[in-house]
């Protein structure tokens, strides 16, 4: 439920900011929405991210649709909330630039993203490659944590080795003064005969 929820709402912000940047840019402006630090300019973007990559419209968008096939069949497995939040935004963006792909100009497969947000020194981007950027470090974190996508911890998979103090019990059954040594160390005092 989270994961489909997060994925709508970025998915809808990334569409709606898309269809205002075309409403409301020319393509050659440079309109500062915090100073110089972070302007709106339109770009057609028929590559992939840094706009490389151009001659592989087709190929880019093949990739995309199978990525997300891919989280659609991952997310019935999703019972972390991380993860949810990570697959989502992934959905998120690589639906969006898809969207753009399969429904602008030039045409299905072929159509070009637009982006339209820049920071100094940085190629010009779109709200679905900041999800799909934020998604990548969250599934990063996550899986660094050792958290698997069903919400269970590597650890709770790993075989447990048996520790080596444990094998005292077994060498001392039946030795009184283990059973002693036992009871010193915290157990909880029953005595079997």
């Amino acid at each position: 439920m989270l994961l489909a929820l997060v994925a709508s709402t970025a998915y809808a912000l990334d569409v709606a900011t898309k269809i205002l940047a075309v409403e409301r840019l020319e393509p050659s402006s440079n309109v500062e929405l915090v100073g110089p630090w972070l302007t709106l300019t339109l770009v057609r973007n028929p590559g992939a991210a840094f706009s490389t990559g151009t001659e592989f419209t087709a190929v880019l968008s093949v990739i995309a649709i199978t990525a997300a096939l891919v989280v659609l069949w991952v997310a019935r497995r999703v019972a972390s909330r991380w993860w949810a939040v990570g697959l989502g935004l992934l959905l998120a963006g690589v639906l969006g630039n898809l969207t753009d792909r399969m429904l602008r100009a030039p045409g299905p497969f072929h159509g070009e993203v637009i982006d339209f947000l820049r920071l100094p020194n940085w190629p010009v981007f779109n709200i679905a490659d900041i999800c799909i950027n934020v998604a990548a470090g969250v599934i990063i974190l996550q899986a660094f944590r050792g958290v698997r996508v069903d919400g269970t911890r590597e650890a709770d998979h790993a075989p447990s080795e048996k520790d080596p103090a444990d094998d005292t019990a077994d060498d001392t059954a039946g030795d009184p003064a283990a059973d002693t040594a036992g009871d010193t160390a915290g157990d909880t005092g029953e005595r079997t005969p």
